[in-house]
This record gives structure tokens, sequence and C-alpha cells, in this order.
């Protein structure tokens, strides 16, 4: 087998636990028979890229270039690519590939796949990194590659390969989509935001359930929920309890699950979309005596992502996002932390990422 042919790329990576990133030059794959190469335009900031550049999860490989909100435009394609040509306007998301012969996979749901590759900070099938959107461009197989509407703005497209799929998914896959249905979301960030403009397009009744009033005013006149609840209000929760067919817990904070459990009708359920650092006490009580279900979702599957983006374009869905140039990516990740962000930081990749000397 001869040697495998390859693009210099650069970017930016973290190189060690301090996640600290600096200008990175490293290759990628010529383009294979399947493949689809891009231009990257822009690529969102997503907590996981935190976690992952600091080594919070336990697993990280350096140096990583993280990034896996990806939009772009098409510059080449392979020989056997059907599906897209030069100039197409795409998106990568959270998979780079799967094992499409897995249960997951059968089911179209390659996101729970035991052998599924990352699109940043995986071991693709050459046995080289999976390196992320904080880069120039990107190879990508055209199965994994998900086609931008021409309505919706490339730049705030970029955050629903990620937050945007990891709530309507769950929408979707539990019958939480039904006009007329009322859906708590906990959390108004970069996936909370983007929950409240899915579940109303969907035709549900909202309630924005969060820690304290200072959201209200944007919540229900900017992002158009219909109701705020405040979780530290006693009074505000025993009123709303037993109203809720469905919740969208987005928060990584630790926080109690018996609030929201109580807010349930019978056989309502509670979706934990956010990763909590540390395990959340589960009452089984409240479960038992209303048949209420605790479930867990992972971003989404190829054909789920794709039904997602285009419910998104014809609805004109976009994250709230705020552009940032690839300088300002180590200050935009300290903010992220503190949750100082309306609601999703975008890097202008094409325009401000310039390559090493």
């Amino acid at each position: 087998m001869g040697k495998v042919l390859e693009k210099e790329a650069y970017g930016l990576a973290a190189k060690d636990e301090s996640g600290v990133l600096s200008p990175f030059r490293f290759t990628r794959r010529e383009t294979g028979e399947k493949d689809v190469r891009l231009k990257v335009l822009f690529c969102g900031i997503c907590h996981t890229d935190v976690s992952m550049a600091k080594n919070e999860w336990g697993f990280t490989t350096y140096p990583l270039v993280p990034g896996h909100e990806i939009v772009g435009v098409v510059t080449e394609v392979g020989a056997k690519v059907t599906k897209f040509k030069a100039g197409d306007k795409v998106g990568v998301g959270y998979m780079a590939s799967s094992c499409r012969s897995c249960v997951s996979c059968t089911d179209d749901q390659e996101n729970y796949c035991p052998k599924m590759i990352m699109t940043s900070g995986s071991k693709y099938y050459d046995d080289t990194l999976t390196h992320g959107g904080y880069s120039d461009h990107m190879v990508c197989e055209e199965s994994y590659v998900i086609r931008i509407p021409e309505n919706l703005p490339l730049d705030a497209a970029a955050p629903l390969l990620c937050a945007g799929v990891t709530v309507y998914s769950p929408l979707k896959y539990h019958g939480l989509d039904k006009p007329g249905m009322h859906i708590g979301v906990v959390g108004l960030g970069g996936l909370g935001h983007v929950a409240v403009k899915f579940a109303k397009a969907m035709g549900t009744k909202v309630t924005v359930i969060s820690t304290s009033e200072r959201k209200k005013e944007e919540a229900i006149n900017r992002l158009g929920a219909d109701l705020f609840l405040v979780s530290r209000d006693q009074e505000q929760m025993k009123d709303a309890m037993g109203t809720m067919d469905g919740i969208i817990d987005t928060v990584s904070a630790t926080h109690p699950l018996l609030p929201l459990l109580g807010l349930l009708k019978y056989k309502g359920k509670l979706v934990m979309v956010g990763v909590p650092e540390k395990p959340l006490e589960l009452p089984v009580m409240p479960l038992i005596l209303g048949k209420k279900m605790v479930m867990g979702s992972m971003i989404g599957g190829i054909k789920e992502t794709q039904e997602m983006v285009d419910f998104a374009g014809k609805h004109n869905i976009a994250a709230d996002i705020e552009l940032i140039s690839a300088d300002y990516v180590g200050t935009a990740m300290e903010r992220l932390q503190k949750a100082d962000v309306r609601y999703r930081f975008v890097i202008d990749v094409a325009n401000t990422l310039k390559p090493l000397p």
C-alpha cells in the first residue's frame, strides 16, 4: 500500500491540559473517492470544546484542534460523491464516521454507535487524529456532511450542527413536538435558547425555567417563550406543578431534579441534555407515582440533523450569536465558562484565522 497523500492545513490547537490554544500546522488526508473537502467559513464554540481542550473527561489526545459546529463551502469532491458539488454550502457536526452496521447505525442513530468517530479528538481509520473546525479546511465522508439551506445565515447556522440537533432530536424522538403540548426548557444558554425556538415553531406552549428573573424579558419578548418560571420561587413552582408534558434540561451545573419532576404531568418526560460534572440525585417516588420518565439524549443522527437544519430553514431558525475573530477564541472560552455569552460564540474562520508565517 502506497503512502497516503496529504494536504497541509492550519488551525488552532490545544497542546496540553492548560487548554490554551495556539497556531498549529498539520495535514489532512487527500480527498478520497467518497470524501468532501470544504473551506471552513465559520465554526461555533461549544462547551464540549472547552472540556476536551482541558481534558476534563480524561480521554483527550493532544494536539487537539477543537470545533464541531462547522459551516463552509465545498471546494472539492471525490469521484464517487453524488450529493454535493463544489460551491455547495455545507456543515459538519460532531460525527466524522461510524460503523454503519450496528443497531444504532441501522436505526439512523449513528450518534450512539460504539465505534462513532468524533470530528475532533478521535482516531480515524488510518490511525491519524481527527481535527475539528478551528482550522482553514476540512475533509469529511460524504455521508456525514449536511446541506445548509440557502436562506439561513451561515454564521448563525453553525451552532445548529450541535446545539440545534441536541435539542431538536429529543423533542422529535420522544413525541414532544405536538402542537398544543406544554414544554419546559431548563436553562437559557446556547442549547436552551435554540430549544425555545424549535419548540415554539413546532406549535407547543413553552415555559423557560431559570434560577433567576434576570432572563425573563429576553425569554418572552425576544425568543417567544409563553411563560417564565423562577425555579427558586416555591410559589411559582407550586402553581406550575403537573402542567408540563415534557422538559428539556440543558443545564450542566449541579441542580435538583425533584422540583422538575413535580412540574411534569402523568407520563411526563424529563430529558437530560446537559452534562453536570457531579452525579445528580434522582428521587424515585415521583417517577413511580406519576409513571414519569427521565432519559438522556446526545446530539442526533445524520438523517435527524439534516431534517433539523431543513426545519430551521423553513421556519427561519438560527442561533443568536456573537461573531468573533480567531485571536479572541481564548477569551471567548473563558467567558463561556462564566456563561457570559448571548448565546453562542462563532469564529469567523475564513476572515480571521491566519496561517503561521
